[in-house]
């Protein structure tokens, strides 16, 4: 039971993980009001998608110099930083008047939120002593915070859209204040970390391959974030109503089925069911079904969406390195990295045709899709799993044990 749980930092990993929801409420809040900032800027549809390019590009690369970072602060310091860099970013953005400003101040978000991202994770791990309860918390804030923000940008985007910018400083002022008071480092102070380690770890072949995945499943998962809202064409509340259905598929992925479809066919294995989902609804988004449908089919794929974010965490620590910021600073540098571009080149690709940025998308996803069947027996054989289609492939590993013994290794 929760209340009984053996965990002295318990106030520290709540703290942590409040912070957590309260960022990723920050990433999703802009999506309702980005037909609204277009249309009272004058920005094009390119130009709008920048608030999500310029976001997550700084993002990846300040990610490794924020891990760089713990080895010299330590935790609390970096991820208190970054809360500060949010809260200051949002709040200057709801007073911008032009789209470079936004953009710019976007970049500032996303700097902030790397400075967070590349250490809660690892602080939460380090303070608690169950690990998969403490990764469900931090899912599960995931989870809520992709549902909630959409639905506080719809409703507060109906007055201004300046007003969902407003509650996002304000969120992050509370947050900070939590992270101040409540968060601690771990007693053992973290050791110091060089370049090199980190890009080392992409001479594993199946990190390496994972990551190929990764990239090509998080570039789709950002044409449909941040392009999606453009191509349905509806007002900023049935918008923010519909992310925040998108937003509880992914959490529902995420905490119902991710794990527990791990546990029963492997953890590689259920990526792949996920990766093939998110294919399949980005093909139906591609042919340009009525309204109606297509939010139906984004809501799955919002599932799909969440239980490959889900598997997608436990793998990188299963296949990276034993030093958890090493792994965290590698994987988040291709999953935001390779995301960065999407949202512009949706944009771009949006006066070709309505669907044109979800075809190129089919396309992108389609090679992971294939990395993923040449390399899967790789990423299984290092966990103690096996692939259907393992028995055909002479190179794959035969080792016994289950997803679960192998995930508790960790």
């Amino acid at each position: 039971m929760a209340g009984t749980r053996n965990e002295p930092n318990k106030t520290a990993i709540y703290a942590t993980a409040l912070t957590a929801f309260f960022a990723i409420a920050g990433i999703a809040v802009v999506d309702p009001i980005l037909p609204i900032i277009g249309e009272e800027i004058g920005a094009t549809t390119w130009q709008i998608e920048l608030l999500f390019t310029a976001y997550i590009a700084v993002m990846a690369v300040g990610m490794i110099p924020a891990v760089l970072a713990t080895g010299k602060f330590g935790y609390k310091k970096i991820l208190g930083a970054g809360v500060t860099l949010v809260a200051i970013a949002a709040i200057l953005a709801a007073l911008s008047t032009s789209i470079g400003q936004l953009a710019a101040l976007r970049g500032l978000w996303g700097l902030g939120n790397a400075m967070f991202f590349a250490t809660a994770m690892v602080l939460l791990v380090s303070l608690a002593n169950d690990r998969e309860w403490v990764v469900g918390i931090f899912e599960t804030c995931v989870g809520l915070g992709f549902a909630v923000g959409p639905l506080i940008g719809g409703l507060l985007g109906s007055i201004s859209w300046r007003v969902p910018f407003f509650a996002c400083g304000l969120f992050m002022i509370v947050a900070l204040a939590v992270s101040v008071t409540k968060l601690k480092d771990p007693a053992e102070k973290p050791a110091p970390l060089h370049v090199g380690q980190v890009f080392g770890l992409f001479r594993k072949p199946a990190f390496l391959a994972l990551a190929v995945v990764t990239a090509t499943y998080n570039f789709v998962f950002f044409i449909i974030l941040g392009y999606t809202p453009i191509f349905l064409g509806l007002d900023v509340v049935p918008l923010g109503l519909v992310f925040t259905a998108w937003g509880l598929g992914l959490a529902f992925g995420i905490l119902v089925v991710g794990h527990k479809l791990a546990h029963t066919i492997g953890a590689v294995q259920t990526l792949g069911i996920a990766v093939a989902g998110v294919l399949v609804t980005t093909l139906l988004l591609a042919l340009g079904l009525p309204t109606a449908a297509s939010i139906v089919v984004l809501v799955v794929a919002g599932v799909f969406m969440g239980i490959a974010n889900a598997i997608l965490t436990d793998l990188s620590l299963a296949l990276g390195d034993p030093d958890r910021r090493v792994t965290t600073g590698a994987f988040n540098l291709v999953r935001w990295g390779f995301a960065a571009p999407a949202p512009v080149i949706a944009g771009l690709l949006h006066p070709v045709g309505a669907s044109a940025p979800y075809w190129v998308g089919v396309g992108v996803l389609a090679v992971g899709v294939v990395v993923f069947l040449l390399t899967a027996h790789q990423m299984a054989g290092q966990l103690g799993e096996r692939v259907l289609w393992s028995r055909w492939n002479r190179a794959a590993r035969t080792v016994e044990g289950t997803p679960e013994e192998a995930m508790s290794e960790l």
